[in-house]
């Protein structure tokens, strides 16, 4: 934290946009605590808060797997930070809308969609998991249309902003999860193949928008027609 805060913080801030920290620890105590840490931080606009982690004190159950432990760590980081907080939920639950209405009762100003798919890769040669620790997240392209469903399952019952994630690639991709119902969107695995990616796909919505006459990506926010 503070190396972040020394040496990364003051680089972001010399852009103009909006810096959203992601945080993440192993006990609720460890999450409030950084919460507060970068409470008065300079240049933070928001904390997206990972509840992905295995919780330590609970027999390494994943926080955001379990409705009370997550309303619990939410409600922790609420009260240690006056910065707008945004839950970012785990798809590896049977039903993702009751964890947004968890975040939304602890207080969350809004929510992230989605983290990574739980997945297992076997060498067949060895007959041994791939990863070191047998299992991992799984991002990019695939996951994209859990992801979008996710997002649309999300916005219809729960009035909260929605960043939206999971295998953004294009301009294409990213118009999705508007029309799904998301606020925003984020590109995480595409930068490691094209670190002009975002870019690219802020042009690419540009373009779009031009090109349909709309003047604001608002207007396109949860306009999915289902009929």
């Amino acid at each position: 934290v503070d190396v972040f805060l020394r040496n990364k913080l003051p680089f972001l801030r010399q852009f103009d946009t909006k810096v959203i920290v992601n945080i993440f620890g192993y006990t609720v105590e460890e999450y409030a605590a950084l919460a507060e840490r970068l409470d008065d931080a300079e240049g933070i606009a928001g904390l997206e808060v990972n509840i992905s982690c295995p919780n330590v004190k609970a027999g390494g159950m994943v926080f955001g797997t379990d409705p009370a432990t997550t309303h619990e760590l939410l409600t922790a980081v609420r009260s240690r930070t006056k910065l707008p907080i945004f839950a970012k939920l785990s798809p590896n639950v049977t039903d993702v809308t009751a964890f947004a209405r968890v975040a939304r009762d602890a207080g969350c100003d809004g929510l992230s969609l989605i983290n990574t798919l739980l997945g297992m890769a076997i060498d067949v040669r060895t007959g041994r998991p791939r990863l070191a620790n047998c299992t991992g997240g799984l991002s990019g392209p695939a996951i994209r249309p859990v992801a979008v469903r996710m997002v649309w399952q999300t916005a219809k019952c729960v009035p909260l902003p929605i960043i939206g994630m999971g295998g953004i690639v294009t301009a294409e991709d990213a118009l999705e999860f508007i029309i799904a119902g998301a606020s925003a969107v984020a590109v995480g695995t595409a930068n490691f193949l094209n670190p002009r990616a975002t870019l690219d796909v802020l042009s690419g919505i540009e373009e779009f928008l031009a090109l349909r006459g709309v003047k604001r990506l608002d207007d396109l926010k949860g306009t999915v027609n289902t009929t």
